[in-house]
């Protein structure tokens, strides 16, 4: 079967449109999931952050198996090779930072309050080493900043329910306390159900200031608050970490296209941060989709047309930093996605598997089917919009793996904060790939055990069946989208008919309620406009076709805002 199906895409390359329900066929039989947790489980176990031990070996064991693979050191590499990879290297402006052990003791009781060993978010990052044999000094409970008036805290421990960010000048550089402690674990992450998990928290880094922070879990904070309540408390705390100069990393590996080598779709996943979810399967199932991408590309079994590169590195900071240097240089990057806590068993999690949407009005009004995460995003503006063809064709294939494997997708609108938003800010077509709520998220307790081999197959299958069915696209394709978004368009304007007809009826203001159809015909219209970049020569078919569906679409529009207005009436 699968010689067969390699048959049908190379003779059908240069003649028409592959569907990427051939490409599901080729890539569900062969994306097993295996390397993408064994990639997590062995980045996972590392306190991750750019330059640190962990990091940098998280970025070598890519590297290894990219040239396993079969790609090549773009160094070492001839004019003919398609498989390639960079490792890029940048002095980095401060120091890195590595947690190594800390325990925090209360004076009197014969048990830790907290040990390393199993909270390894306890040490604040980027804190400092406290002297060998620890230090041992009263708690003065903060409860608002105006305590720090009349609360002596100097070579003392401060002990807040708040942002370390908040009290760390009136603690640290004004009242000379010898370190902070704290605790603000959001309710999102049920922390009086999950006692134990610590959600990390960081210091400024200032040169020549040796301070440091302990995070508490709910249950080491029940225990403090407790002991406070009958009287003075004193500590003794032992942190060991690691702060010294180093460079950041970033890996590059792509697949050179043929026709239109130019032309790119761009992956990126962010290797920093200390978790399994988060993001240790981001980059686990990237690498398996760039090690899969390769087999199928030298065993005969695909070819692109455009180039596929897949990016590792520091959150934000390496994509932007890519787009910067290459974007409108040395190649045209057309498509960005991001995968970011792409492996969840959300059976154990909670939440979802979630496709971040480029702005779209959703993202101005969230009602109807429409929910933001519990990350939350701000309300955006019509100016602020990113209509593309990318949402709906992302959605459409990832629904197509999720009703084939019985796997739930679902969508938000845009909230940023991901690998996602410099494409975006770059006016690249870009989305995120990701979960939430995670009860887990940011604390210690993401480990391997909550992570899903199945749901990282799921992912890497959806991205990478887009990818191929993007990479490429023509005309005909144009065609198909052109289809599609319209029957899109229309479902979305009959919900958001039905939400205003019900708005106005409750009094609702009819000239905004027709607006916001207004504005989603807009959406679509540019959209559809967006559909002519798929085709490399200018196509008057596909020019035609286009403005056919636009003018479709207005007149929809038309019908469904006559209706509101006959309604208010």
């Amino acid at each position: 079967m699968i010689v067969l199906i390699c048959s049908l895409i190379l003779s059908s390359c240069k003649s028409q449109t592959i569907s990427n329900e051939t490409y599901f066929d080729i890539v569900r039989s062969l994306f097993t999931g295996d390397k993408a947790y064994e990639t997590t489980a062995y980045v996972e176990q590392f306190w991750r952050i750019p330059g640190n031990t962990g990091f940098n070996n998280s970025i070598h064991r890519i590297i290894e198996n990219l040239e396993k693979a079969g790609y090549v050191n773009e160094e070492k590499a001839t004019d003919n090779q398609r498989l390639i990879y960079r490792l890029e290297t940048r002095p980095m402006e401060g120091p890195t930072w590595e947690p190594v052990d800390a325990e925090l003791s209360l004076v009197g009781h014969s048990e830790p309050l907290l040990k390393f060993e199993t909270n390894r978010n306890m040490i604040f990052q980027y804190s400092s080493s406290t002297p060998e044999e620890g230090v041992v000094a009263e708690i003065v409970h903060i409860e608002s900043l105006d305590d720090f008036k009349t609360k002596d805290v100097k070579g003392k421990i401060v002990f807040a329910e708040m942002s370390p960010y908040r009290i760390y000048d009136a603690a640290i550089v004004q009242g000379e306390a010898l370190g902070l402690i704290t605790y603000d674990n959001p309710e999102y992450l049920q922390p009086e159900k999950n006692v134990t998990s610590i959600q990390f928290r960081s210091l400024r880094y200032k040169e020549g200031v040796n301070a440091w922070g302990i995070a508490l879990s709910y249950q080491a904070k029940e225990v403090l608050k407790n002991e406070l309540s009958k009287g003075p408390v004193k500590a003794k705390v032992n942190i060991k970490t690691k702060i010294y100069p180093s460079e950041e990393l970033t890996v590059v590996a792509s697949i050179k296209g043929t026709d239109l080598s130019n032309e790119s779709l761009v992956f990126s996943a962010h290797v920093q941060e200390p978790g399994a979810n988060d993001n240790a399967t981001g980059v686990g199932t990237q690498l398996e989709m760039a090690m899969l991408s390769a087999k199928l590309f030298q065993d005969n079994t695909i070819d692109l047309k455009r180039t596929l590169t897949f990016l590792w590195g520091d959150e934000i900071t390496s994509t932007r930093r890519y787009i910067e240097e290459n974007n409108g240089k040395n190649t045209t990057i057309k498509w960005g996605i991001s995968l970011d806590m792409v492996g969840e068993n959300t059976n154990i999690t909670g939440g979802t598997f979630l496709i971040e949407k480029m702005p779209d009005p959703s993202a101005i009004w969230t009602r109807g089917k429409d929910k933001h995460s519990e990350w939350g995003g701000e309300i955006l503006n019509e100016e602020d919009m990113k209509p593309h063809y990318l949402n709906d064709f992302i959605i459409s294939t990832f629904k197509k793996q999720g009703k084939f494997a019985n796997w739930t997708v679902e969508t938000n609108p845009f909230e940023g904060g991901s690998d996602h938003t410099p494409f975006l800010r770059a006016n690249i077509p870009g989305l995120l790939l990701w979960h939430f709520t995670d009860q887990f998220y940011h604390t210690d307790n993401d480990r391997i055990d909550k992570v899903s081999q199945e749901t990282m197959k799921n992912v890497g299958t959806g991205a990478l069946v887009s990818a191929f069915t993007l990479l490429n696209a023509d005309a005909d394709f144009g065609t198909q989208l052109i289809d599609s978004i319209i029957g899109v368009a229309k479902n979305r304007l009959n919900d958001e008919y039905a939400l205003s007809a019900t708005a106005i009826s409750k009094g609702a203001d009819a000239k905004e309620q027709i607006h916001i159809l207004d504005t989603w015909q807009k959406w679509y219209a540019d959209t559809l406009e967006t559909i002519k970049d798929v085709e490399p020569i200018n196509s008057s078919q596909l020019n035609t076709e286009i403005q056919k569906a636009k003018e479709e679409l207005s007149h929809f529009t038309k019908t469904l805002t006559d209706k509101l207005s006959n309604s208010k009436e």
